[in-house]
């Protein structure tokens, strides 16, 4: 496994490396070693659907750090900066995870994430370093255009909750 830095403090991309043979395929997808300062508590699994977007969620007060890894499938993820003081508060990172490219993404507290399912049937695996709060989620709207999210696909499945999530704007002026 390797880890790549970007231009977001804390967040990293994990390149694995998919062994196949005449069984299948081995995957190394996580190593607490990598983690050391972090303990995830909290895994999850995910089954979209192509066109599904989930996003773009957050925990307000229980804040996680999130490890996200395709099992099946292929999502464009995307996150975004809601880190007070931060360098690149407001701006967001995107990324191709899948099966096939290895690729996971170790997301810090204070970003929302979602993604957008690209193929007919997507397994997201993800382990959180705190457990959901009901009562503290909120989410950013996945197609605010303040943000200049280039999605991949044009008519997308979305919940009626994540239709009704704060604009950035709004966010902003709530949580100052």
């Amino acid at each position: 496994m390797k880890i790549l830095k970007t231009k977001f403090d804390g967040l990293k991309v994990i390149k694995g490396i998919n062994h196949y043979d005449n069984r299948g395929l081995f995957r190394e997808t996580f190593k607490n070693s990598l983690f050391k300062k972090k303990k995830f508590i909290f895994w999850c699994l995910s089954k979209s659907k192509r066109k599904v977007v989930r996003g773009l969620h957050l925990q307000k007060k229980h804040q996680q750090d999130k490890f996200v890894s395709v099992v099946k499938g292929k999502i464009f993820d995307i996150v975004l900066d809601l880190r007070k003081g931060s360098k690149t508060y407001g701006k967001h990172f995107t990324i191709v995870l899948s099966d096939k490219n290895s690729t996971s993404l170790f997301i810090p507290a204070g970003f929302a994430h979602g993604f957008c399912a690209l193929e007919k049937e997507n397994l997201v695996f993800y382990g959180c370093t705190n457990y959901r709060s009901k009562n503290n989620e909120l989410g950013i709207l996945w197609n605010d255009k303040d943000l200049k999210i280039k999605w991949p696909l044009k008519k997308p499945i979305v919940s009626k909750k994540d239709k009704n999530n704060l604009t950035f704007k709004n966010f902003k002026k709530i949580y100052k």
